[in-house]
């Protein structure tokens, strides 16, 4: 009976789809989502609890949270001259703008491989979605994606800067032309901004069609589930209109604004990730069998040149060490897996864990032979 009723109601777009799975990691070296490695300093936990302490749990929070708004315009210089809005992370903002702009014939356009919430929240927002493939390299293929930005008319561009799964940063000038091309939305989703060393951020307000993201989760606030997007006023002022009233709880409030009077400790800690970032790769490079692609983000894209991907995935995971299987995805992304940069023990440890599996299976082939 309850089938039944689950048939006749729920939308067949919606039962189509999976929702979005998060692996079990208890008891293991986690290095499967991007997260920062590195806790909040001791000497400022006691800090930070004093601040929580004046919460008001039985208020309502700041429904437009003006406090935080301002310390994030201040440490994350965004243009006097921009709207600024703040979602329950990334994925709340990447929602709401697929239901501002859904309707018949509408679509969301984005390159594959890409960040699989683009395809999920178009789909169950009722927008057409549109994947144009990059290059074998993963940079943009810019004529194909003129071409179907012209042939699809997307009210929705999104471009991941750094790309995620991949870890590149595209090329700013066929960037520009995507956005000059658009007659939609262009979202730079700028989750991975800490390490990239690079944005778009102070160009919001030379485009109408721009809109840029960010997380603060990436930095070492993953916990908080805080996002934000800037944009031309106008449009922040219809996207307001979708939010739901006191999104951003009082708790990630008081701790994020709290966290970015301290910046200076996750600049320190995002600096020593993009170092160990460095070192990781090199270690990966010279691992027979292993091809890893250069990454502006905190975590590394590789390839096993002999295939093998889920073998190898379910040997580390024995081995104690869960990072991300991305053989599944098919197409550019067959036989890949994906890292994200730990501390230099955790970093350690997997890298150990991978060169002997590695070892392990060359010593099979050869004995097969």
């Amino acid at each position: 009976m309850n089938a039944d009723l689950v048939q006749r109601w729920i939308r067949p777009q919606l039962r189509e789809l999976r929702a979005y799975h998060v692996p079990e990691a208890s008891g293991l070296v986690k290095l499967d989502a991007m997260e920062n490695p590195y806790p909040l300093p001791t000497e400022l936990v006691d800090t930070w609890l004093e601040t929580l302490r004046g919460a008001e749990l039985n208020r309502y929070p700041d429904p437009q949270a003006a406090a935080l708004k301002a310390r994030l315009r201040e440490s994350q210089g965004v243009p006097a001259d921009s709207g600024l809005l703040l979602g329950n992370g990334s994925d709340e903002l990447i929602q709401l703008l697929a239901l501002a702009l859904a309707g018949p014939g509408r679509g969301l356009l984005t390159v594959e491989p890409g960040f699989a919430m683009y395809r999920l929240i178009a789909r169950f927002c009722g927008l057409d979605y549109h994947g144009v493939s990059l290059r074998e390299d993963f940079s943009l293929d810019l004529p194909a994606l003129l071409t179907a930005i012209e042939r699809r008319q997307p009210a929705l561009v999104f471009l991941a800067y750094p790309n995620n799964p991949t870890g590149n940063l595209f090329d700013r000038a066929a960037v520009e032309h995507i956005i000059q091309a658009s007659p939609g939305l262009v979202v730079i989703d700028e989750a991975y901004h800490a390490f990239a060393e690079d944005s778009w951020l102070a160009r919001v307000s030379e485009y109408p069609n721009l809109v840029v993201m960010r997380t603060l989760s990436k930095m070492g606030l993953a916990g908080l589930r805080l996002g934000f997007m800037v944009a031309d006023p106008a449009w922040v002022a219809e996207f307001d209109k979708l939010r739901l009233p006191y999104n951003i709880n009082v708790l990630t409030q008081l701790s994020a604004e709290f966290a970015l009077r301290h910046a200076e400790v996750f600049q320190q800690q995002t600096a020593l990730i993009r170092a160990q970032r460095d070192s990781l790769f090199a270690a990966l490079q010279d691992i027979p069998g292993v091809q890893p692609y250069p990454s502006r983000a905190n975590f590394i894209l590789f390839r096993l040149s002999a295939g093998g991907a889920d073998e190898v995935f379910e040997a580390l995971r024995e081995a104690g060490i869960l990072i991300k299987n991305l053989h599944g995805a098919g197409g550019l992304l067959r036989d890949c897996l994906r890292v994200t940069v730990g501390t230099q023990e955790e970093n350690a440890a997997f890298v150990r864990a991978l060169k002997t599996i590695m070892a392990g299976r060359d010593l099979a082939r050869a004995g097969g032979l």
